[in-house]
């Protein structure tokens, strides 16, 4: 289900442009698609500038480079028209306040995400983001420790049973991005659990405890030493990073940079995308009492119950 709303959620929030399209496409072009149509696609897009081989672990480094000179010498330059800064250019994504719903009859659950405009991967407040992300939480139903955990929102849901799960996140993208929450509840707890979501997105804009940030910061920084336990997982980020920087991100850097998020840094950032802004929503299942449009945004700005 989640994957359903993530789709209708980027669908809705990106309306017309590229990042608003379905990452599998359309049932009639999954259907009529051919294989003259797919070596163009690789021959249009599978470019140098494209492609990054990252290994991590026992690598002899002259014999991988032997390798992949050998395997991947003949991948093509870029042309300029696929250049991903000027398809970028060419079609900008725009983030458009907007509402979905995809009522399934068959189902009790209603699984929903609101979300606001995030930012970009290069963007410097992306990192205040990622702490703010880490503060919102999240949470499963079969988890035990909810109740007791660092972050209000998991306190809220869990204590009072207002959902079955929840987790925070924060996509990035080249030019834009994401920030929200997504859920799963049911007819009856939807409004109260998208009550409690607002109150926490919107009270990172007034209130924000030092301490809070402070756990989230650390909390932010031993996942990512955890992301770095395995070789796969150590590749796996060095050619996202190359992708999405243009060279490997040490970690004193991004440790250093989430070091100097702080309560204001937080409530700037919040100020900057959260307050009084335009939001996108999508939500499946029952959706028969989820609240409209204009109960969310009024609660962009005011902490209403």
């Amino acid at each position: 289900m989640s994957e359903l709303v993530f789709d209708h959620l980027h669908a809705t929030a990106f309306q017309d442009n590229p990042l608003g399209r379905t990452i599998l496409g359309p049932v009639e072009n999954i259907k009529s698609i051919n294989r003259n149509q797919l070596v163009e696609y690789i021959k249009t897009h599978y470019r140098g500038p494209r492609v990054v081989i990252a290994a991590a672990g026992a690598v002899d480094h002259e014999q991988l480079v032997q390798l992949v000179s050998k395997a991947f010498g003949s991948v093509p330059d870029e042309e300029p028209a696929s250049n991903v800064h000027q398809l970028i250019q060419k079609e900008p994504s725009f983030f458009t306040g907007s509402y979905v719903h995809d009522p399934l009859p068959d189902t009790t659950e209603c699984s929903f995400a609101v979300a606001f405009k995030g930012a970009s991967w290069s963007d410097p407040d992306s990192i205040p983001l990622m702490v703010m992300q880490t503060m919102m939480g999240g949470w499963d139903k079969n988890v035990s420790s909810g109740r007791h955990a660092s972050n209000q929102l998991t306190q809220t849901v869990s204590t009072e049973g207002l959902a079955d799960a929840f987790m925070a996140f924060n996509t990035n993208y080249h030019d834009t991005g994401l920030f929200g929450v997504y859920g799963v509840t049911d007819r009856e707890r939807c409004q109260a659990f998208a009550s409690a979501i607002m109150s926490e997105m919107t009270k990172l804009c007034y209130e924000v405890d030092g301490l809070e940030v402070l756990r989230a910061k650390n909390q932010l920084k031993a996942s990512m030493l955890f992301f770095q336990d395995s070789t796969h997982q150590v590749a796996e980020s060095i050619g996202r990073e190359l992708l999405v920087y243009g060279r490997r991100l040490p970690k004193a850097e991004l440790f250093a940079r989430i070091d100097a998020v702080d309560a204001e840094t937080v409530r700037a950032v919040a100020n900057r995308f959260i307050y009084d802004q335009d939001m996108a929503i999508a939500a499946a299942g029952d959706t028969s009492a989820m609240p409209d449009y204009d109960w969310f945004r009024k609660r962009s700005y005011t902490m209403r119950s």
